[in-house]
């Protein structure tokens, strides 16, 4: 079964920090090695993206099927429009072959204000 992207909840009022996203995956077994490299297919066109603030993809040290995705976007829409790129649909549509269950999706509020990563 592929991953079903989530309903997006709207921002608080007046926020204004970056839209976050922590978003949990876990890989068939056998199959991690191959979801990750499907994953690195589209990393740079999503970090290309002009709404994309962060975007990395972790895979967990000790369960090595696991994998974590924390993203950063200048707004909501930024990210709706991510949703609605032809790459995002081919790697959903892509995902069941590598993934078993759902995704998890945890929605962040920034605290602090953003400061753009050090290379």
């Amino acid at each position: 079964m592929s991953i079903v992207l989530p309903k997006l909840p709207d921002p608080d009022p007046g926020e204004t920090s970056p839209y976050c996203v922590i978003a949990k995956h876990r890989a068939k077994p056998g199959r991690a090695d191959a979801y990750e490299r499907r994953m690195l297919v589209d990393l740079e066109d999503t970090r290309a993206e002009p709404g994309a603030l962060q975007f990395h993809i972790h895979r967990d040290r000790f369960d090595r099927d696991r994998f974590v995705i924390y993203e950063a976007w200048r707004d909501l829409r930024a990210l709706r429009e991510h949703f609605e790129k032809p790459y995002v649909k081919e790697f959903v549509a892509d995902s069941g072959q590598y993934i078993e269950g759902s995704m998890e999706v945890k929605w962040l509020v920034m605290a602090s204000q953003y400061i753009p990563g050090k290379l």
